[in-house]
């Protein structure tokens, strides 16, 4: 070998020699997962394992009392499920709750976020304040504050509305009022805490970019389109993503307080169902396999949003 190739040689053997050290001086260490252990064990303890066994109950019927033996009635109880216009009706339902907060959880809280971000001053404390109130009151509070005021005799707003000359409207009452009216009551209670997801959000565009596009001549405008919107897709496809597979679950107790799944079943959904087989008709088999549809679906659903969110949120690296 010439002096010149051992030269080129030695250097190679010098950098290589760190790697197959360091390589050498990290043993598995069992630290991480120590810490990882408590969270492990109660996503078992309270996730996975209750959703095993609601699947092996979903083809059982069984009335939860302990002297009562289960029995093996196999998919009778998915068949008899769906054979109910009450399934289907609440199938329906928990598809208009989630359609109907998509303004409210999204559009209006984008919107707003959008508008708002250049507040200052006492007009920004304002506005925080009359978003972020629904969020921080209890799901109950806030049903009972709307029963009173949307009660049929003497609700504040039944009786503005009859001075206007419309009449008194039973909200919670008339099935064709019921649905639309918890459907605004959840919506009304997400308001704030989308809109605090999208300002924070909003808030971490880096300003170069609006600078650079301002001194380009972009409108305002312009610059919501073609900069904010894309930079906020990750934020949007979340909340969209949360709105679909939780919308009709925090609707839950808006229903259980002001209709119990009324009038006549038109705000039942399928997570209230369930719970209604469960805990008043004690039929463990069919709350299970509701369960399991509504779980099912809302897994295919969850696949599909993050495809979507993988496929258009944009990311500024």
């Amino acid at each position: 070998m010439t002096d010149i190739q051992a030269d080129f040689a030695r250097p190679l053997t010098i950098a290589r020699a760190p790697a197959k050290i360091r390589r050498q001086r990290e043993p598995f260490t069992i630290s991480p997962w120590l810490y990882l252990t408590p969270a492990l064990v109660l996503l078992f303890v309270w996730t996975y394992i209750p959703l095993v066994e609601a699947f092996q109950l979903s083809f059982y019927q069984w009335n939860m009392l302990p002297t009562a033996t289960p029995r093996y009635v196999g998919l009778k109880n998915y068949e008899r499920l769906m054979a109910l216009p009450e399934m289907r009706n609440a199938l329906w339902n928990t598809l208009y709750y989630i359609l109907g907060l998509f303004p409210m959880s999204v559009i209006i809280p984008l919107f707003v976020a959008i508008w708002t971000q250049d507040l200052t001053g006492r007009a920004r404390m304002i506005y925080r304040g009359l978003i972020f109130v629904p969020m921080i009151v209890a799901p109950v509070v806030a049903a009972i504050l709307w029963r009173w005021l949307l009660n049929e005799d003497q609700g504040l707003i039944t009786l503005g509305l009859e001075q206007l000359g419309l009449g008194r409207i039973g909200f919670l009452t008339d099935p064709n009022y019921a649905l639309a009216t918890l459907t605004w009551i959840t919506g009304w209670k997400l308001i704030g805490f989308s809109t605090l997801l999208f300002s924070a959000a909003n808030a971490s565009i880096n300003p170069s970019y609006i600078e650079a596009a301002r001194i380009d001549g972009a409108s305002r405008w312009g610059i919501i389109r073609d900069i904010r919107l894309p930079l906020l897709s990750p934020t949007i496809l979340l909340l969209s993503m949360m709105t679909i597979l939780f919308g009709a679950q925090w609707s839950f107790a808006y229903i259980n307080v002001l209709t119990n799944g009324g009038p006549l079943k038109s705000t039942t959904n399928i997570f209230y169902l369930l719970w209604e087989y469960g805990f008043q008709t004690m039929s463990a088999g069919w709350s299970s396999a509701a369960g399991m549809i509504a779980f099912l679906g809302f897994a295919i659903l969850a696949a599909g949003c993050m495809w979507l969110t993988k496929r258009f949120a944009v990311y500024d690296n």
